[in-house]
């Protein structure tokens, strides 16, 4: 056996290819965490994270799913001679800090780019991929964010002038090059590292990100905490659902849930779009302050554990009808989510919504949960649904009856009877 793993090292390392496939799995489902920028953005220091970890124990929400305490942009200072990338005053030992969150039974996430700074600025990690690999390795930290951001001025732009498909290549090119550090950083301390893209859904990342070892990448642009983003948002996921499954997942983004002016529906709704999506569910809120309501929103076992659903399959948007949208997902052990989602204004009982459920290929009434009551529910055909705008109604059918499509086996030498003119 010893013989046999040395020779395959010898032949993935003489063909150039860092065996993705052999590390140790991480995102079986969909990572769930806090991530600072949301919350604190440039401000974010140690003191935060720690305090972040303290919080997500104190509240429940690592009972409920919530591992990773994600540091953004702003932690880093300057490379000194050796290429070796040195913290700002803001995170004094992170060595300490990860350990630190490790003893809360939690993991931690940091951040860097491809170009030669961050979004905002700071040193990132062109030329130094290995080198800044193996350092986020040797401190101990469990997740990599890694941001698009200047190496479009700095190497695509700058290469490739007006060439939208080198521009590309030059891009996807850098996110497996990261893909192969943190691998063979893995390689080195058995720490595995899970690597989310963030290049804002440029050039189709769910059909390549997967082979560079991405186990998660961003589809769209920046969420905000809007209803109209988080609607946009929602909506450019339809069509990717053959994409996400255990190890790899597309990402719509962080949420918003708590921040801004968002309604408690628009906050309800938001969070149950995330789980139907099987997106990752990194929260950004304000933590020592976070609402009782908002705390019961993002700690819903129901609707978490929806999200992280081993089978691992994304809700595809079933039919839309004037402004309310049906969306399924499919679930472990034959069972089914359905979401009604109202993305317009108030439907009262003067003219509530009528559930097709032929058009979800459903043959009689369902019995499920409303996972935001926690009752027990009947769908059936045409029934009425009134919801206040931007709210949902969402629920788990254990045992679904569906219709079975009927496939006719037609022989050898048969011609197909055609159908009468009508």
């Amino acid at each position: 056996m010893r013989l046999r793993t040395a020779l395959l090292s010898v032949v993935l390392a003489a063909t150039g290819s860092i065996a993705i496939a052999q590390s140790a799995p991480v995102a079986q489902t969909p990572p769930m965490g806090w991530n600072s920028w949301n919350f604190f953005a440039e401000r974010v220091t140690d003191k935060d994270i720690r305090a972040a970890a303290d919080q997500l124990v104190a509240t429940g929400m690592k009972d409920a799913g919530y591992i990773y305490v994600n540091i953004d942009d702003t932690w880093e200072a300057e490379r000194d001679a050796t290429g070796k990338l040195h913290t700002n005053s803001k995170f004094p030992d992170m060595k300490a800090l990860a350990d630190y969150v490790h003893s809360k039974g939690l993991k931690i996430g940091i951040y860097s780019g491809p170009g030669n700074k961050t979004c905002g600025g700071y040193a990132a990690s062109l030329g130094h991929e290995q080198q800044d690999a193996d350092m986020y390795a040797e401190w101990g930290f469990d997740y990599l964010k890694y941001d698009l951001c200047s190496f479009i001025p700095d190497v695509m732009e700058k290469q490739a002038p007006n060439d939208k498909a080198a521009q590309m290549k030059l891009m996807i090119a850098a996110y497996e090059k990261m893909g192969k550090a943190l691998q063979s950083a893995t390689a080195k301390t058995g720490r595995p590292i899970l690597f989310s893209l963030c290049q804002y859904g440029w050039d189709s990342p769910w059909e390549w990100a997967p082979e560079l070892g991405g186990n998660a990448w961003r589809t769209t642009g920046d969420v905000e905490a809007r209803w109209q983003s988080i609607y946009d948002i929602a909506s450019q996921q339809a069509g990717l659902a053959s994409y996400a499954g255990p190890g790899h997942w597309n990402d719509p983004d962080m949420l918003e849930v708590g921040n801004g002016k968002l309604s408690l529906a628009e906050n309800r709704t938001h969070f149950s779009w995330w789980a139907m999506l099987a997106a990752p569910l990194l929260a950004g809120n304000d933590l020592p302050n976070m609402k009782p309501e908002i705390k019961a929103i993002l700690t819903n076992k129901d609707v978490v554990a929806l999200d992280q659903d081993p089978l691992g399959k994304q809700a595809t948007r079933a039919y839309a009808d004037g402004e309310v949208e049906v969306w399924t997902r499919p679930l472990q052990g034959g069972a089914m989510a359905v979401a009604v989602i109202n993305v317009g204004s108030d439907r009262n009982s003067t003219h509530p919504f009528h559930l097709d459920l032929k058009k979800l290929s459903f043959v009689d009434n369902q019995t499920g949960k409303d996972l935001w009551t926690g009752k027990p529910i009947e769908l059936t055909d045409k029934m009425p649904i009134e919801l206040p705008s931007h709210d949902i109604l969402l629920v788990r059918i254990d045992q679904p009856k569906r219709r079975i499509p009927q496939v006719r086996v037609i022989h050898m030498g048969e011609v197909p009877k055609q159908d009468a003119p009508k």
